[in-house]
């Protein structure tokens, strides 16, 4: 089945001056224009491309690749504010539009805004959408803890940071658990620490349990052997100092330098910690 907003590979139909005709299946012939097609394309006789509609809604195919497809989250730019709606750069010669209907509250030029691709499936344009929550907890969340997601920051609130669990739930990294800056758009990978009666999904930045300690733990080691075996560290050192160093809270730093002790691995010095030879 041939997707439209997303990369497929399709096999070449014809060629004419403007470019070759790829053979679109249920959606018809696409137009892949001349400044796109290789050598190697019509050798193998098919393109992998990127499919969407021109300004005259017509299908097209493109080599191109756009910062997000459908059924994606991205910051974009605002490059312009019609009567139509706000147009945003999303890495394509054609802005992606984003109708008055689908923006939380008016967009304005030069602004960037979290949005989510998605497809129109009565005229085939694709378009962004500002109002996230209709397209995320459409389905119940099935994660165990300490599962590793993808997660996208949205919004800074009280409680702490609300984030985008694997393009499909909404989750929450709570503010006394979070021990590096975040920024709206930023994407990072995150751990499954809770599912709630009301299947509402705390996070966390590190793997919960032992595996998290363990990740702290080897994070330590690779400091040490960077420094030539031995930091000016230690469980007396400040919550400030070790969370510059480390990104971490100074609890889990005891529980893992305590570990590496028992192990053999380091040993204590007045004025931080050692390699053990």
């Amino acid at each position: 089945m041939v997707e439209i907003g997303k990369i497929n590979t399709l096999d070449i139909n014809r060629e004419t001056e403007n470019g070759v005709y790829l053979d679109g299946q249920e959606l018809g012939e696409i137009l892949m224009p001349q400044k796109f097609v290789t050598p190697e394309d019509k050798e193998a006789g098919q393109a992998t491309v990127f499919i969407y509609t021109d300004s005259e809604d017509r299908l097209v195919a493109t080599t191109e690749t756009p910062i997000a497809m459908v059924g994606e989250f991205a910051m974009l730019k605002v490059v312009a504010t019609t009567k139509f709606g706000a147009f945003m750069d999303w890495g394509l010669p054609k802005d992606l539009l984003v109708p008055f209907g689908e923006q939380k509250a008016p967009m304005e030029e030069g602004r960037s805004y979290l949005v989510y691709i998605s497809l129109d499936r009565q005229t085939n344009r694709i378009i962004g959408s500002a109002k996230l929550d209709k397209h995320l907890d459409n389905t119940p969340p099935e994660y165990e803890v300490g599962d590793e997601e993808n997660l996208i920051i949205t919004d800074e609130t009280e409680l702490g940071y609300k984030a985008i669990v694997n393009k499909e739930h909404w989750g929450m990294l709570y503010k006394n658990q979070v021990y590096k800056p975040l920024s709206k758009g930023q994407k990072i990978k995150g751990y499954i620490n809770k599912i709630r009666e009301d299947e509402k999904i705390d996070l966390l930045l590190e793997k919960p349990g032992y595996e998290k300690v363990d990740a702290i733990s080897e994070k330590i080691l690779n400091e040490l052997k960077e420094n030539r075996g031995f930091m000016a560290v230690s469980d007396k050192s400040s919550p400030e100092m070790i969370k510059a160093m480390f990104g971490i809270s100074k609890k889990n730093f005891k529980k893992a330098i305590g570990g590496l002790y028992r192990k053999r691995l380091i040993s204590f010095e007045s004025d931080g910690i050692r390699l053990v030879d």
